[in-house]
């Protein structure tokens, strides 16, 4: 009888214990889900801030390169202008000394002049360079908008550089002015000074290849691309001609000298004059002044 009662005690006593232990279990497990849930929460939270930092660091790098870029131009717009005034200087020099008497003297003034004008755009594309960086510089540690302060510092820097263009170009005309006022030589040996046009060419042509990266809405834009162009027309009057190359197919028996430059926009297989660093010079129909130019290619 006593083993009658035992049994049955004892399966109650074991049901009751598996039933805790099941519902300790059940609160164990419920517990994990919901730490499952919450390290997936932060997980997703890590993942968004990571995401963001990359952009944010992508866009730093970016506002570097455009930096870096404009601090290139301008070093080599100081660099141009540098050994423009060294060639410059010298041309004038001969064309001085190739001068009458009667106008040595109003020569000498607008080489002086000529030369100031050099100066004064030299002087003012450093001070820009210079400017450019401490803005950049600023930038940088503000946090600012840094492609409205680039663009705005490289539009008054091509302005400035269009206004002193404009006043090298009145001082060329003066000079050819001044040359072509001049009488013709009285013995047929005596040959044709051309470097004073050569000159007129030579800075007539890196003016409108500058012209061609520049915004087309620039304060002066129109008006110095006029002015350039009409002074190789006027040229056409005195028997000189300057062939227009840009765009031009190229081959290796042309008469230039050529840079090769890899462009993928160029059709494969195709050589084309990109830009003119010397133009060619034709004087009554023949050449003196071979052009050297940059030929973009695609392989």
């Amino acid at each position: 009888m006593k083993k009658t009662l035992l049994i049955p005690i004892l399966f109650c006593a074991t049901t009751l214990f598996a039933q805790e232990q099941n519902t300790e279990l059940q609160k164990q497990r419920q517990e994990i889900f919901v730490l499952k849930q919450k390290l997936n929460n932060q997980q997703s939270v890590i993942n968004q801030q990571k995401t963001e930092l990359e952009n944010l660091s992508s866009k730093t790098e970016n506002q570097e390169k455009k930096i870096d870029s404009l601090t290139l131009r301008t070093d080599e717009n100081v660099k141009n202008i540098h050994s423009i005034a060294e060639n410059l200087g010298a041309k004038i020099q001969q064309t001085e000394n190739a001068s009458k008497d009667s106008i040595s003297k109003l020569d000498k003034d607008v080489s002086t002049n000529l030369l100031y004008w050099i100066i004064a755009t030299l002087v003012t594309l450093i001070l820009g360079g210079v400017i450019y960086w401490l803005l950049g510089k600023r930038i940088a540690n503000s946090k600012t908008d840094v492609e409205t302060q680039i663009k705005n510092t490289k539009t008054a820097l091509e302005e400035e550089s269009i206004k002193l263009d404009s006043k090298l170009m009145e001082v060329l005309e003066s000079q050819l002015k001044l040359k072509q006022e001049e009488k013709a030589p009285t013995k047929e040996a005596d040959e044709k000074d051309h470097s004073l046009v050569l000159k007129v060419a030579d800075e007539v042509t890196r003016i409108l290849m500058n012209l061609e990266v520049m915004d087309k809405e620039i304060r002066g834009y129109k008006h110095l691309k006029k002015y350039s162009e009409s002074i190789l027309d006027n040229l056409k009057a005195y028997g000189y001609e300057i062939p227009v190359l840009i765009g031009q197919p190229y081959s290796q028996g042309l008469n230039m000298v050529a840079t090769l430059e890899f462009d993928e926009n160029i059709e494969q297989g195709k050589q084309v004059i990109k830009r003119i660093i010397k133009p060619q010079v034709n004087y009554n129909h023949k050449m003196i002044q071979a052009a050297k130019v940059i030929v973009a290619f695609n392989e």
